[in-house]
Parts: structure tokens; C-alpha cells; sequence
């Protein structure tokens, strides 16, 4: 009887145990014979037993079925409420469950669609601009409006940097999609920190020397302390965020300044510089897929807004955590950090 619930088990008690003698005697004492009470008590019975059956069986089998319906059809806007605390509530908890699960995965896809709508319309947005200008340089080649040997060199320079921004686009969505995979290609080696960050803050230091940056740099670790990373794939991290702090850059004298620090167990690399900062609503959201501050979208720095994210992943995969530190107008910081290798024994 435990179908009933716990309201329909108090009734049946009443009926059966108050109800039901009071009918008896009144029966009795009217001259009813036995054989027509006991017809009574079976017809009463049988009340019961159809109330139990419908309430206990049949009613939330029709749930669940209008429940597989609905489901089936693509609605999963509803909720299922068990009403017992028998085998088919916890039927109905499962179906629940199994409702709750779809929906949130129905949720995500449509989220992912629309993640990857945007970023489809981010690159073809920002591959438009450097093909409007290789046309427009080509044509003035073409027509002879890049009259001096000079000014030829100039177009084509220009072409040329042109199709390297399209070239990092594309390998930018390629790398993204090897993301969405799991098919980043690791090769996870214990690195020489002290030197592997040394030659690459010399690299930068030329690059960014040339287009009128100044970099500093800061090593406070011992040359003895190994890292545990991808020499490949850390070179994309370092590059994408030195890469951004140079596209964002609005001070007439850039900065960037590149510090190295021992932090336990793990080794912390920070990227500051002095450009425009980032708004403390954005901060939190810079690292996730697609992000692109309401700044970022209305300048012609471009961007498919993966970069970061692609940084993030990184970094997690190699077993370290990324986050920053910025100000409007005073700049931003972009830390991270590795794994040490420690020898065993």
C-alpha cells in the first residue's frame, strides 16, 4: 500500500479501522444479513484497490510516458515530481535526472554553436580588413600608382605583412580546433627554466627593440631549477601574450618588462606592461573562449578572441594555473606558472 503515499496510508487506516466497524454495525442493526455485508466490504475493498492501482501504477506510468513524449519532441522545459516513495519514485528520480542531464546538454551545444558563430564572424571580419588592404596595394602596384622602386617596396611590404596577419588568423582557428579535439601535440620534457626564459627574453629584446619597445627583464631563480613543460607550445604562450601587449599598446613609450621568480613548487613567469589596462569587468572573463572586451571589438586590432584561452588551456594542461592583474591606464599584468621537476632521491 505504500504506493499511496503517505496521506493515502493515514486515510486507508481510518477507513479500515473506524470507518468501516461504524458501517458494519449500522448495517447490522438495520437488518442487513451478513452475506450483504460481506458484498459491501468486497465492493468497498474493491473501491480501494482501484484508487491504489490508479494512483499507485497507473498515474505515474501516464507521467513518465507523457514525460518520454515531451522529451522526445524536443521539450525538456518541465519537471518531474515524484509523488510516493516507492520503485517508480525512484523510476521517476531517474527520469529526472536523465531530463536535467539533456537539458544541460542541449544547453551547451546551443551555447557552443553560437560560441562558434561568433567566431566565424570574428575571422571572416578580421581577415576582410588585411585583403581589402593586400587588394588595394596590389592594384595600386598594378596601375602604376606605385610609381618610384621605393614606394613599390613599400606596397609590398605592407602585402607581405598583410598576409602574415591573415596567415596567423587562420593558424590561430586551425590551433583552436586541435583544442576542441584534444589534440594538441605535447611533448613534455623537464626544462632548464633559468635558461630557456634567458634566450627567449634576448629574442624579444631584439624584436621588440625594432619596433620601439622597451623590455626589461628580472630573473630571480637559481640555473639548477627544471620545469616540467613544452618547450613548443610554452613559446606559443609567451608569444600570444607579449603579442597582445603589443597590439594594445596606447603609450607613446611602451614597456614590457619580463620577471621570473622562484614560487615553491612551481616556477611564476610575469608579463607587465604599460599599456591601456583592462576594465575590471573584463578581467575575469579574458581568458575564456571568444572573449573580446567592448574595447578590444571597436578598435581595428583584430583578433578572433581564442588567443587567450588557448593560453589558459596550455598552461592547465602542462599542470600550472594563468591569471592577471590590471589597471585602466596603467597596464596589465599576465601571470603564470609551471611545475618544478624535482630529482628523486
Amino acid at each position: 500500500m505504500k504506493s499511496l503515499g503517505l496521506m493515502g496510508r493515514v486515510a486507508m487506516s481510518f477507513c479500515v479501522s473506524t470507518v468501516l466497524p461504524i458501517f458494519l454495525f449500522f448495517l447490522s442493526t438495520h437488518g442487513i444479513t451478513s452475506m450483504g455485508q460481506n458484498i459491501f466490504v468486497l465492493a468497498l475493498a474493491g473501491i480501494f484497490l482501484v484508487a491504489w492501482i490508479y494512483n499507485g501504477i497507473v498515474k505515474p506510468i501516464d507521467s513518465l510516458k507523457n514525460a518520454a513524449r515531451r522529451i522526445e519532441s524536443g521539450d525538456l522545459n518541465f519537471t518531474l515530481e515524484a509523488e510516493s516513495h516507492d520503485e517508480f519514485a525512484e523510476l521517476t528520480q531517474a527520469f529526472e535526472k536523465m531530463r536535467m542531464k539533456l537539458k544541460q546538454n542541449q544547453e551547451e551545444k546551443a551555447r557552443d554553436e553560437e560560441e562558434n558563430r561568433e567566431l566565424v564572424s570574428n575571422i571572416a571580419h578580421d581577415l576582410k580588413t588585411p585583403i581589402t588592404a593586400i587588394r588595394g596595394y596590389a592594384e595600386g602596384i598594378l596601375d602604376g600608382v606605385a610609381a618610384t622602386e621605393e614606394k613599390k617596396r613599400k606596397y609590398l611590404q605592407t602585402i607581405y605583412h598583410k598576409a602574415v596577419e591573415m596567415n596567423r588568423l587562420i593558424d590561430e582557428l586551425n590551433y583552436y580546433a586541435k583544442i576542441e579535439t584534444n589534440k594538441i601535440p605535447y611533448h613534455f620534457v623537464h626544462l632548464p627554466a633559468l635558461e630557456y626564459f634567458q634566450d627567449y627574453g634576448m629574442e624579444m629584446a631584439i624584436d621588440l627593440d625594432a619596433i620601439g619597445f622597451q623590455f626589461t627583464t628580472d630573473y630571480y631563480l637559481e640555473d639548477t631549477v627544471e620545469v616540467i613543460a613544452d618547450p613548443v607550445q610554452l613559446r606559443k604562450v609567451l608569444n600570444n601574450i607579449v603579442s597582445n601587449a603589443v597590439k594594445y599598446m596606447d603609450k607613446a613609450e611602451p614597456k614590457i618588462h619580463f620577471s621570473l621568480l622562484d614560487a615553491g613548487d612551481f616556477v611564476e613567469v610575469v608579463i607587465e606592461d604599460n599599456g591601456k589596462g583592462i576594465e575590471k569587468k573584463d578581467l575575469p572573463y579574458i581568458f575564456e573562449r571568444f572573449y573580446r572586451s567592448d574595447t578590444a571589438r571597436s578598435t581595428e586590432t583584430g583578433g578572433s578572441g581564442i588567443g587567450l584561452s588557448i593560453v589558459k588551456k596550455i598552461i592547465e594542461d602542462s599542470g600550472g594555473r594563468i591569471w592577471a592583474d590590471s589597471e585602466i591606464g596603467v597596464g596589465t599584468g599576465i601571470h603564470f606558472v609551471l611545475r618544478k621537476h624535482f630529482m628523486e632521491g
